[in-house]
């Protein structure tokens, strides 16, 4: 499961990238190393367009569940099917993203982060699905199969990267299910 991303970027280039209005204007450190339970820039529709807001990752998990949920695999889930609408889609802007290695290094004894990015653009987005709980915005990001990239460290699972025509089709509410599908190989490699 992806559970850190970095984004190293501005809001403007946020802004500019993704179509969004003004909206919140996140103050963001040069490198902002994001994870769950820390607030990030999204971008979600407004009534006058789409904006730029910040949100915490991690939705609360329904009854029986410890941790909050950061990573969407099963669509069907009826926890997930209110918010599959175009009113709780949202981009969550990126950098790169990071699995741990399956075996901790022989060397240390820890796991190793690696991390990923895209050839083709410094910026992309993950699909991700929002709703209010606790008083504030939280949002969490869909998972599909992995490509041969990802897959060679973390073969269970690798985030929905979206850009372009993509990313409008997300926010504009098609399918969700036709969205799990992993990035193309040849436009990856290691940050």
């Amino acid at each position: 499961m992806c559970n850190l991303y970095r984004l190293t970027t501005t809001a403007e280039a946020m802004r500019d990238l993704f179509r969004a209005m003004e909206g919140e204007t996140p103050n963001l450190p040069p490198a902002l190393d994001v994870y769950p339970g820390h607030a990030a820039p999204v971008v979600v529709r407004g009534e006058d367009g789409r904006r730029l807001a910040r949100m915490t990752w991690g939705v609360p998990p329904p009854p029986g569940v410890a941790r909050p949920i950061t990573n969407i695999r099963n669509l069907a889930s009826p926890f997930w099917r209110p918010m599959l609408g175009q009113a709780h889609r949202a981009l969550v802007p990126a950098s790169a993203f990071a699995e741990w290695t399956e075996h901790p290094d022989p060397t240390t004894g820890r796991k190793r982060k690696i991390w990923f990015q895209l050839r083709s653009a410094p910026l992309f987005a993950f699909a991700g699905l929002w709703r209010m709980a606790e008083g504030e915005p939280r949002f969490a990001f869909l998972t599909c199969p992995p490509n041969a990239t990802v897959g060679a460290v973390h073969p269970k699972a690798m985030p929905v990267l979206l850009s372009g025509e993509r990313a409008d089709a997300w926010l504009a509410g098609e399918d969700a299910r036709a969205f799990q599908k992993p990035w193309p190989d040849d436009d990856m490699c290691l940050a």
